[in-house]
């Protein structure tokens, strides 16, 4: 499961934030500006309660603040509010105060850019790095302090726990470039921590000592991340000082003080796009501090295997479309198009224009503004900017009711009873290899499966046409459990099918979702029987009733009359052809409406064993897949 990521949360000094607006208000007007903007104000408290609720004794009580702090809730892709400086000037351009700035990359003084060289040997732990140097910047203490919490929030969320991004600063006045990113083996690394004042580890000693010391307990979490790898990545500068053990803690030596002025930010990451977003922040927030506000020096990043060389920060910024009449129908408002662009320039996406048709707004997405993927995302911030409070109640023109699908409803029924006959429900991955969706099913590719333009891995290639590679997957990854008595799953969800005719949008989609039920037994036996009994059971419960030659072979004949059937729905079972299963022990289900045709909605069988080979699954199994959507 994927890791749970909250809303994250920003405090900050209310003093401090009201200097950098410029502005003092009561905490009922700072409330309603903060819903206004599309913020939350959360809890007003300050140092001293806060420790208080965590159990501080009196005398350390005695040295916190009693200054009044702010919780603002922020939304989760917002990582341009995560520090008083983002927050404040995004605050002023809502506003109307100030103009939304614009970031430039600066070539250094003697224009001999600084470089960071990438060794190979990085591939096997965190392949990239994107570096930065802000020039003449003025810290004091409560810009220290956002600082530092700026990168403890990004590591929070974006970075997923420095699994992802790991950020690095240092005081670039004590390191001589250029620079080299390596991964060793953890006993040749050797240097003094960020944690340490004199006393040097390996990187391995480190990685015990961060386990065990309750000092470092704020490292311990990181520590996994690399602990068990071969390598370590490492960055030195020219002279073997050692910058940074990324993720896990910087060196001593170029650590950031007060009185620094140039500021070299490196990230490492397992994810490069994550990474430009994490640099292009930081520097955005606090290149408003450097002599020349809102200005970068850039740095050549050369990876070695390849010869590519990369120049970050990259300060991307792109041009979105929205239509001026989906924004007013989205939001509910009617706004001319010419007061849509001044509401974009409000939220940081100016420039802004009308298209020659009239009827488009193109809008700029600076760097700072990487939620902005979507027409719905532009509507969202023109609805901020229009403001909430401005919108309209109007009586809806239709008096509906809401209720559930009709399949989504049967869907639930089903469960339920499936669940009563001994099956445990599973939820697999939409997506999967094209290998394991035809090729491990001895299947071949019959075209209908939607393919990925750009896959994370090979594992997520096209979106599933059959769950059974799912269920599959659920067996091969629970051999540890009893198969003794059989082991039961199964699975109602959607496959998706390239279809250019059943469309319900004005715009064609090119495919649709098909709702399926599915279910594997294995166990001691194949369990074609049980299947096959769960197939009638089903057929049953949707009131299908079984043809009369069907009805004959049974033993429980005399028992049809009692049925509860739906006119003019009959099914039957015939022998299928199914490459996946064993030749000999497979059947089609068949059904038919009316005086209309048999028509095959599903299939069942015992697997075939190569395929349990291919799933590493140790017991002869049996399985189903119906299309529900057929029975409805």
């Amino acid at each position: 499961f994927s890791q749970i990521v909250l809303m994250p949360t920003l405090s900050v000094q209310r003093d401090r934030l009201f200097a950098s607006l410029g502005k003092s208000y009561t905490d009922e007007e700072f409330d309603e500006l903060c819903f206004e903007f599309g913020v939350e104000l959360d809890e007003i408290t300050n140092e001293r309660e806060e420790a208080e609720k965590m159990g501080a004794t009196a005398e350390q009580l005695k040295a916190l603040s009693t200054a009044t702090v702010y919780k603002i809730d922020v939304p989760a892709n917002r990582y341009d509010l995560l520090c008083n400086e983002g927050l404040s000037r995004a605050i002023r351009i809502f506003l109307g105060e100030q103009d939304a700035p614009k970031y430039e990359l600066k070539e250094p003084a003697n224009g001999k850019r600084e470089v960071m060289t990438v060794k190979p040997s990085t591939g096997e732990v965190r392949p990239h790095v994107v570096c930065a140097i802000l020039r003449d910047v003025t810290f004091n203490q409560e810009r220290y302090e956002s600082f530092i919490d700026l990168q403890d929030q990004l590591h929070r969320n974006l970075c997923r726990m420095r699994t992802l991004v790991a950020i690095g600063t240092h005081d670039y006045d004590q390191l001589s470039g250029p620079f080299e990113y390596h991964a060793k083996d953890p006993n040749e690394i050797n240097f003094v921590p960020l944690t340490e004042t004199d006393r040097s580890f390996t990187a391995k000693d480190l990685m015990e000592h961060y386990e065990t010391d309750p000092a470092c307990k704020h490292l311990k979490p990181y520590v996994p991340i690399i602990k068990d790898e071969p390598l370590y990545p490492v960055i030195y500068d020219q002279n073997g000082t050692v910058l940074s053990l990324p993720p896990i803690i910087n060196g001593r030596h170029s650590r950031i003080q007060l009185h620094t002025k140039n500021v070299f930010i490196e990230c490492t990451a397992t994810d490069l796009t994550k990474a430009n977003i994490v640099l292009d922040t930081v520097v955005a927030m606090f290149s408003e501090h450097c002599a020349q506000p809102f200005t970068v020096e850039p740095v050549d990043v050369v990876y070695e295997k390849t010869g590519e060389i990369q120049t970050t920060p990259v300060l991307f910024s792109r041009t979105e479309t929205a239509k001026v009449d989906f924004v007013n129908s989205l939001i509910g408002i009617k706004c001319d198009s010419e007061k849509m662009v001044e509401l974009c320039h409000k939220m940081q996406l100016g420039p802004a224009e009308l298209l020659p048709d009239g009827e488009t707004l193109r809008v700029t997405v600076p760097c700072t503004r990487s939620d902005i993927l979507h027409a719905v995302d532009i509507a969202e911030d023109i609805g901020i900017a229009y403001g909430y409070n401005n919108i309209v109640k109007k009586v809806p023109t239709t008096c509906t009711v809401g209720g559930e699908q009709p399949l989504n409803q049967f869907g639930d029924l089903l469960r339920e009873e499936i669940a009563r006959a001994g099956y445990t429900e599973v939820l697999t991955h939409g997506l999967l290899s094209t290998e394991d969706n035809y090729g491990a099913l001895r299947k071949k590719d019959d075209g209908l499966a939607v393919s990925l333009s750009n896959p994370a891995n090979i594992e997520y290639e096209v979106i599933r046409t059959t769950l059974l590679p799912g269920l599959l997957k659920v067996l091969e990854h629970n051999k540890a459990s009893s198969f003794a008595s059989g082991f039961k799953i199964f699975e109602i969800s959607d496959v998706v099918l390239k279809d250019m005719e059943h469309v319900v949008t004005e715009s064609v989609v090119g495919a649709r979702n098909s709702r399926r039920l599915a279910a594997v037994y294995a166990g001691p036996t194949a369990g074609f029987e049980i299947i096959h009994g769960l197939v009638d059971r089903v057929m049953t419960l949707s009131e299908v009733c079984p043809d009369a030659a069907y009805i004959k072979d049974s033993i429980k004949g005399s028992e049809e009359k009692f049925r509860v059937v739906r006119e003019g729905l009959v099914y039957t079972i015939a022998p299928g052809d199914d490459p996946m299963f064993f030749k000999g022990r497979a059947a089609d289900i068949l059904m038919k409406r009316g005086d209309g045709e048999f028509k095959k909605i599903g299939s069942f069988g015992v697997i075939h064993p190569l395929i349990l080979k291919k799933f590493d699954i140790g017991y002869p199994a049996s399985c189903v897949e119906l299309n529900l959507e057929e029975v409805m």
